[in-house]
């Protein structure tokens, strides 16, 4: 059966376009549908189509583009098609196209229902008056188009109960892929640049890594790493490197930083750190579970999707204050683990079936 896959944008790296790559490979066939594609021909020339907003200023800004994306989701080009597959952390599950494919059935892959509507609190982006008044009615709107879809799957146990606390709606869970045929890697990936980065680096260090942003709270993980009186290493880059580097300066010599790791440094930065940690109330979390597949224990927050992939006491911790000594308590603790456990446990996310589970899921 053919179909078309939608997804919010297209990005070059995060664990959404790890979503959609899986998917692409799975139904070859079907063309891809977004605001924008900021990775063009990765999924093959003219696969992608992209809305009137990619022409416009309004492309990449996000919060701008909002209700201009709630009229566009539900007039999608019309498609010789049988299913509509809607990967949504904001709204592309309102996607519908226009007559006479209009009605062709929907399904879901929720990463998560919007945070910036339904739980500003967890996300800071849905701070500030203008966005809180805009929060109700959107809410509104956004239960009401969750209702249309045949199927909804959840990429974690923790977003199954959002998206039945905020849609009323019954998900099956379907964990995101992880590609660990790629784990644990070797040096000889690196190029000599990278490896100069990683000799330095200190011996026996606290990884942190994400996109920088305040809801990732890697601010905790210097945190961490201070309380337990270990080297912290921070990788990644964005808008929060500033206010990073302030709260690393409080600390001389302890905290060092990686700009934009590739992938293989990365996994090398996994592969060196003595345990890796993971402070934000994130939807599932793909890094626990690559670090993990490099043999390397994990922190990770109580609340959220780590809690379903960090078995405490098995493969790292959890933590449930920021309080030091809570901090000091799980990174002790994630220091004692077995690399051989962590990796067992990894493979029980191997994403090398996900396009199958989803047909399956599908029925198609």
């Amino acid at each position: 059966m053919s179909g078309v896959i939608v997804h919010e944008w297209l990005e070059s790296v995060g664990g959404g376009e790890r979503v959609v790559d899986s998917l692409a490979a799975a139904f070859p066939d079907a063309p891809i549908v977004c605001p924008w594609d900021d990775v063009p021909d990765r999924y093959g020339r003219g696969r992608v189509v992209e809305s009137w907003l990619a022409r416009t200023p309004l492309r990449r800004h996000k919060a701008a583009s909002i209700p201009f994306l709630l009229e566009w989701w539900r007039r999608l080009p019309a498609f010789d098609a049988e299913w509509l597959l809607c990967c949504t952390h904001l709204f592309a599950h309102h996607a519908r196209m226009r007559r006479p494919e209009r009605d062709v059935p929907k399904f879901v892959y929720t990463y998560s229902p919007a945070r910036y509507i339904w739980e500003p609190e967890i996300d800071r982006r849905g701070d500030g008056p203008l966005r809180r008044a805009a929060a109700a009615p959107l809410r509104s709107i956004d239960r009401r188009r969750a209702q249309e879809p045949v199927k909804i799957a959840a990429n974690s146990s923790f977003i199954a109960e959002r998206i039945a606390r905020c849609w009323d709606r019954e998900s099956t869970v379907i964990y995101p892929p992880v590609d660990l045929s790629v784990f644990p890697g070797g040096d000889d990936e690196l190029s000599p640049s990278e490896l100069e980065t990683l000799q330095g680096l200190p011996e026996g260090y606290l990884l942190g890594a994400s996109r920088f942003v305040p809801y990732k709270r890697l601010d905790l993980a210097i945190a961490a790493g201070v309380a337990a009186d270990l080297p912290v290493v921070i990788a990644g880059d964005g808008p929060d490197r500033d206010r990073l580097t302030a709260i690393a300066a409080e600390h001389p010599g302890r905290v060092s930083f990686v700009a934009r790791p590739s992938n293989a440094l990365l996994r090398a930065l996994y592969r060196r750190a003595a345990v890796f940690f993971f402070p934000p109330v994130e939807d599932f979390g793909i890094m626990p579970v690559e670090a993990m597949a490099a043999g390397t224990p994990v922190v990770g927050n109580a609340i959220g999707g780590a809690a379903e992939t960090v078995v405490e006491g098995v493969t790292g911790a959890l933590f449930r204050s920021d309080d030091a000594a809570e901090l000091r308590r799980a990174v002790d603790l994630a220091l004692t683990m077995e690399p051989e456990a962590c990796r067992r446990r990894a493979q029980r996310f191997d994403g090398s079936t996900f396009g199958a589970r989803i047909a399956d899921w599908m029925g198609v």
